[in-house]
């Protein structure tokens, strides 16, 4: 596969998790209208618990180093957001919530390190 191609697929895949995340988080803010960024929080727990995936069956040579790409680089790259959550938090902030800021940094750094753990841990177990 050319580099064009390949640049052409992580692209498209990119772009498939961008219009996946939209649909997602406007689904989400449709039923949450309370301060906590839910949409968010959700969105990159899922993206990390299938990176953590991804990562394992890379690693267990289950899946190849093009499908890797395209999946992590290309759709988790568009689904995830963490520069939004990142906004969040300073949104957050400067509306003096100080400690819904607080929990939301903290929850948003360690919840996604358990949601990748166990993605790989999925993958391990199965081998």
């Amino acid at each position: 596969m050319s580099a064009f191609t390949t640049f052409l697929l992580v692209a498209s895949c990119g772009g498939l998790g961008a219009v996946t995340r939209f649909v997602l988080n406007t689904s989400i803010q449709r039923l949450w209208n309370k301060a906590f960024p839910l949409s968010t929080f959700v969105i990159n727990v899922i993206a990390t618990f299938c990176a953590g995936i991804a990562a394992a069956a890379y690693a267990y040579q289950t899946v190849d180093h093009g499908t890797y790409l395209l999946f992590v680089t290309g759709f988790l790259g568009g689904f995830s957001t963490f520069s939004t959550a990142i906004n969040e938090m300073v949104s957050l902030a400067r509306k003096e919530r100080f400690g819904m800021a607080a929990a939301y940094c903290a929850a948003t750094i360690v919840v996604p390190l358990i949601c990748v753990t166990l993605g790989w841990l999925c993958i391990a177990a199965a081998q």
